[in-house]
Order: structure tokens, then sequence, then C-alpha cells
């Protein structure tokens, strides 16, 4: 199915789609170098509460560890909303089985 397809299909109501939330999440954190931007973040938290600013470190933290947990939370919508948008997309998260269509609405 082309990309165009996917689409026409999709809006018609057509097909069934399913995203695969755990691949979707490992897709979607190395697309935006998740690990690269939360280690230090986390680490900066933890010098702060050491350094005596421990509500900031907290507060830090959490953030970093909640972000996390958002960008695994909404990765299955995320994939499937530029899978509709993006061709080049849509082909890579189809041909890793991030993405699975079947026919009937």
């Amino acid at each position: 199915m082309t990309h165009q397809e996917f689409v026409r299909a999709y809006e018609q109501g057509a097909i069934q789609v399913r995203v695969d939330r755990a691949a979707a999440a490992r897709l979607l954190s190395a697309r935006l170098l998740l690990p690269l931007v939360l280690l230090p973040v986390l680490g900066a938290s933890v010098a702060l509460a050491l350094a005596g600013y421990l509500f900031t470190g907290i507060a830090l933290f959490l953030a970093g560890v909640g972000v996390r947990f958002l960008v695994r939370a909404t990765s299955n919508g995320f994939v499937l909303n530029h899978a509709l948008q993006d061709a080049a997309l849509y082909e890579e998260v189809k041909s890793k089985n991030i993405l699975v269509v079947n026919p009937g609405g």
C-alpha cells in the first residue's frame, strides 16, 4: 500500500491501524536523542541536590523523568500522525513493523 492509498483509506475509515507502542517509543527516543539530552539533565539535578539545592534538584530530576514518560505515552499518536503526513516516515515505520495496517474499518 502506497502512502497516498494509506492516507486515503485512513481518512475513509477503510483500514485499521495498529502502532506498536514500545517500538514507537524506541523510535521516537532515538530520533529525539532522548538519552543524550536526559543524561546531562539528570546529572545536573543530582549535582544541584548535592550542592545544597535539594528541592531544585528533585524538581529537575522529576521533570527529566516526566519527559521520558511523556515521550513514551504519546509516541504511538506521534508516529501515526507523522506517518499520515510524511511518506518516508510511513515507509520506515511500515518496514520496521511499528505501524501495521489491516483492511477493514
